[in-house]
């Protein structure tokens, strides 16, 4: 989803709980869980639910702000592929569904669990990186490492991979690879939401919407998505209770009562984390924009997500039936925000389109230099500051709510302004 979407699969929206029995017991009666072992079930999702959302927003802000050009962004979410996601996760989940059905869920989940060992020791490595450089002494001997990895040779050499680390790093893969094979060996439920963790917090962080605008197609594409895939059909749950991957957060009901060997879970997907997620940082990302030294966007869709998993634990605990969890979350988290803005008088500049204005270059030698920066960087030009967003032919984009009386600006005034900004300066001389 970085480029296009990445994983449908773990876009699969669904909160329910799982009496699960064991095997060797199957005639006995189900488990029936305690108000206490129930409360504290979901009382421990929606925390693990928040705390990815929370530190992801703030990294993928913080990571927004280091970046000294645009080739050091992330890519982003288009509406393009907001559109076509929902159509790509459904391919995917009946696909899987179909998968479960004519092969041996056995051997498919075997093949599942060696690509999540690999994907979890990264994206666990990665989340732990920052706590272990706060951890770990200054003294600590820190070599820098390689790899490198090129196809051809002389000038038709071409880079495959190539990964800088350090010792740091390399600790912080070896803790993983310890949670990775105790993961592989006991599926346990708590290497199983160490890995899921990691998965959401680095989502939120990594995956970037453009606009708000492409938010609300990709959340209520994925509204429809859920909707249609739980309540339409037995696609969702069959593929939730049959797919053995760190694809979502479990939590015992039966704890309690049974200790660390509990098997009576109560889930969330991770797509219920990661979709409103990456909404809920795009609106701190333009908080931050709006440089007003407040995060009144963020708090109010965080807020929002707030109550609306609050109440899809309640309507599913009431009806004893599996909730699709962006039934609520999608109209809470959009919809809370979005009256905040009507208030406060800024819903245009919110949902202008790319939160940019088209000005036109008439100095030939402003246009050229900006043209051929944004050719030595895919096309893309943004800044830290968010002034500059997009060069395309003659036209260069900019953040509206930061250019200099940006009502009356005159074209030329503006390429003589853009000349001294920190980071186009250097362009022009």
């Amino acid at each position: 989803m970085e480029q296009g979407p990445a994983v449908p699969a773990e876009a699969s929206p669904l909160l329910e709980s799982l009496n699960a029995t064991d095997a060797g017991n199957a005639s006995a009666a189900r488990f029936v869980a305690t108000p206490e072992g129930t409360a504290l079930a979901y009382g421990s999702l929606v925390l693990m639910a928040l705390l990815p959302i929370f530190f992801g927003a703030l990294r993928s802000s913080v990571q927004c702000a280091r970046c000294v050009n645009s080739s050091d962004m992330p890519e982003t979410i288009t509406s393009r592929d907001a559109a076509r996601f929902p159509i790509i996760a459904s391919c995917t989940l009946f696909g899987l569904y179909l998968f479960f059905k004519i092969f041996s869920q056995e051997y498919i989940n075997l093949l599942l669990s060696m690509y999540f060992f690999v994907l979890g020791i990264l994206a666990l490595s990665h989340t732990m990186s920052p706590f272990m450089n706060r951890v770990l002494p200054a003294n600590l001997p820190n070599k820098q490492y390689q790899l490198l990895f090129t196809q051809g040779s002389g000038e038709s050499k071409e880079e495959i991979v190539n990964y800088e680390f350090d010792t740091k790093d390399l600790i912080c893969l070896g803790i993983s690879s310890v949670v990775g094979v105790w993961y592989v060996i006991k599926k346990h439920w708590v290497a199983n939401n160490l890995f899921g963790l990691a998965f959401a917090l680095n989502g939120v962080e990594l995956l970037h919407l453009n606009n708000v605008s492409t938010g609300c197609i990709l959340l209520g594409g994925l509204f429809v998505y859920d909707v249609f895939w739980v309540f339409g059909t037995n696609v969702m749950v069959t593929v939730a209770k049959s797919f053995e991957a760190p694809i979502k957060l479990v939590f015992p009901q039966d704890l309690l009562e049974r200790g660390l060997s509990a098997s009576n879970f109560a889930m969330l997907g991770l797509g219920d984390i990661v979709i409103p997620g990456i909404f809920i940082a795009l609106l701190l990302r333009f908080d931050v924009s709006l440089k007003k030294n407040t995060r009144t966007y963020f708090y109010t869709s965080f807020l929002a997500y707030i109550f609306g998993l609050g109440l899809t634990i309640f309507v599913m605990h009431t009806f004893k039936h599996a909730q699709p969890a962006l039934l609520y979350l999608v109209p809470a988290c959009v919809g809370f925000p979005v009256v905040v803005a009507l208030v406060k008088g800024e819903l245009t500049e919110m949902f202008r389109d790319a939160l940019c204005a088209l000005v036109l270059l008439r100095s030939a030698p402003c246009r050229e230099h900006l043209k051929e920066a944004a050719h030595s960087s895919q096309h893309r030009f943004w800044i830290q500051t968010g002034k500059v967003q997009a060069v395309s032919g003659n036209r260069v984009s900019f953040r509206l709510s930061q250019l200099p009386n940006h009502s009356d600006l005159h074209q030329t005034h503006l390429c003589s302004w853009i000349k001294e900004e920190p980071f186009t300066k250097q362009l022009f001389n």
